[in-house]
Order: structure tokens, then C-alpha cells, then sequence
């Protein structure tokens, strides 16, 4: 039997036992964020993980770390139920570990050592109670072989690999777009200010649609109104016309008048 055969039967479990988080807060945040880095990473071969065994060395099953969220770019998505990285041919580029009281000591000293060895380039711990890490959001970076401590920066944590800025809100965690600035969304929220976006713009061409309206009854009503004027115009031209022929003629009948006198007294 060659080794590969051998290390594929060994038996690689697919749970450590214990449960998905400590707290409800802890379980929503590590939801939470698989649900922004699958919405962010969409549509690109890059793989997701949450709460899922990562093997690391071939053939000791023992030999394993379970990250709260991860992710492994150039690597197919889709579902797994371990992440065997001799398999994959891929190891976890960033780490998110959501600290609580039980798991602090392995996320600061334990877990930073193993994903250093592993080649993991960012690995953050977030404390969303502010209880544990002081402070709540650090960050580490892969230099020359070491994980090294980020420097904050005006309170934000840089992932270069994502591409995204994380900052605290308060306890809360916002990973927003390094080049837009925007704030990242998970699916459910992109939907719902989508179809916010859609009322709007259904409200503006409605109104867009009634300012026409009322435009066009404008334009209706001062038509209306030029028209009433050319007719009173019209109505006052023919009055004058009328009233002028009818002093001609009566300017007239008194000429003929005064002729017909003036021929009447005229000695014979």
C-alpha cells in the first residue's frame, strides 16, 4: 500500500466536538462574516470557510485548527466537509478568529503559531464584547516567514488581501472597502437596499411623471389663456371695426343729408 493510500484511510474527523461559538453574539458575528466575505468574494474562485477543520499535515489527523472564518483564493468553492490543505494544494490566506473568554490564550498564542507555519498572510482576532482583547481588533501580517502585529491606523486594521478596511463601530465590526469606502453587505442586505433603490426610483419617475403632468397642464392653461386673449382681441378688433363703419356711415348718411338740404334751398 503506497503512502498516499495509506494517509487517505486514516480517519480525519469532521468536528472537534465543540460547539460553533461560545455565545450567541459570538455565533451571529462568525455568521455574520462568512456571509460578507462569501457576498464580497462571489462569482471568483475563492473558497469560504467557517468553523470547518483545516488538516495540515498529512496523514496526523490530529494535526488540525478550526478557523471561525476563512478564506483561500485561487481555490474552487462549493461545500466541504474538512479542508485537507495537501489536497487542496491551497492553505488558508486570511484568518478571522472571533475571540471570546474560552478561546483568547489559543487565539493569541496557540492558533498565531500554527498559521504562521501553515503561510496564512493576515490573521485578525476580533472581540466583539471588548471583554477579552485589548484591544477588540488586532491584526497580524505575514513578513519574512513571521506573523507580525499590524500598526493601527486612525483606528483601522488594513487586509491587503481583501482589499478591505476594518474598523470598530462602537463593539461592532465594519469591513469596509478599501477603495470606495463603502461598507461591506451581505447578500440579504444588498438585496434589501436594492429593492430600497427600486422604491426610490419608481417614487422619482412618478414624480418625475406628475411634475410632466402638471407641465403640461401648465402649458395647457396658458394656451388656454393665449387662445382666450387672441379671441378677445379678435372680438375687440371686430367691435372697433364694426363701430368705425358704423360712424362712416352714419358720418355718411349726415353728408347726404346735408346734400340733399343743400339742394332743396339752392334758388332756381
Amino acid at each position: 500500500m503506497s503512502i498516499a493510500n495509506s494517509i487517505e484511510q486514516l480517519e480525519y474527523p469532521e468536528s472537534d466536538g465543540l460547539p460553533m461559538g461560545e455565545t450567541d453574539t459570538h455565533r451571529r458575528w462568525m455568521i455574520r462574516i462568512d456571509e460578507l466575505l462569501s457576498y464580497r468574494l462571489r462569482e471568483q474562485r475563492v473558497y469560504v470557510g467557517s468553523n470547518l477543520l483545516v488538516y495540515y499535515v498529512p496523514g496526523q489527523p490530529s494535526r488540525f485548527v478550526v478557523p471561525d472564518n476563512f478564506v483561500v483564493f485561487d481555490c474552487e468553492p462549493g461545500d466541504r466537509r474538512t479542508f485537507k490543505i495537501w489536497e487542496e494544494g491551497r492553505v488558508p490566506d486570511v484568518v478571522f478568529e472571533i475571540t471570546s473568554q474560552s478561546t483568547s490564550q489559543e487565539d493569541l498564542v496557540k492558533k498565531p503559531l500554527i498559521y504562521e507555519a501553515m503561510g496564512v498572510r493576515e490573521y485578525f482576532l476580533y472581540d466583539p464584547t471588548a471583554s477579552y482583547l485589548k484591544p477588540a481588533l488586532q491584526g497580524f501580517r505575514l513578513a519574512e516567514g513571521r506573523l507580525v502585529l499590524m500598526e493601527t491606523s486612525a483606528d483601522e486594521l488594513s487586509c491587503e488581501t481583501l482589499g478591505v478596511n476594518l474598523r470598530l463601530s462602537g463593539n461592532d465590526l465594519l469591513l469596509i472597502d478599501a477603495v470606495t469606502g463603502e461598507c461591506l453587505m451581505t447578500e440579504a442586505e444588498a438585496n434589501k437596499v436594492t429593492a430600497k433603490d427600486e422604491r426610490i426610483r419608481a417614487e422619482e419617475e412618478r414624480l418625475r411623471a406628475e411634475e410632466d403632468r402638471l407641465l403640461a397642464e401648465q402649458e395647457r392653461m396658458r394656451a388656454d389663456k393665449e387662445r382666450d386673449r387672441a379671441d378677445f382681441e379678435r372680438d375687440r378688433a371686430d367691435a372697433e371695426l364694426s363701430a368705425r363703419l358704423a360712424a362712416e356711415r352714419r358720418v355718411q348718411d349726415l353728408e347726404d343729408q346735408l346734400k340733399r338740404l343743400g339742394e332743396r334751398n339752392r334758388p332756381n
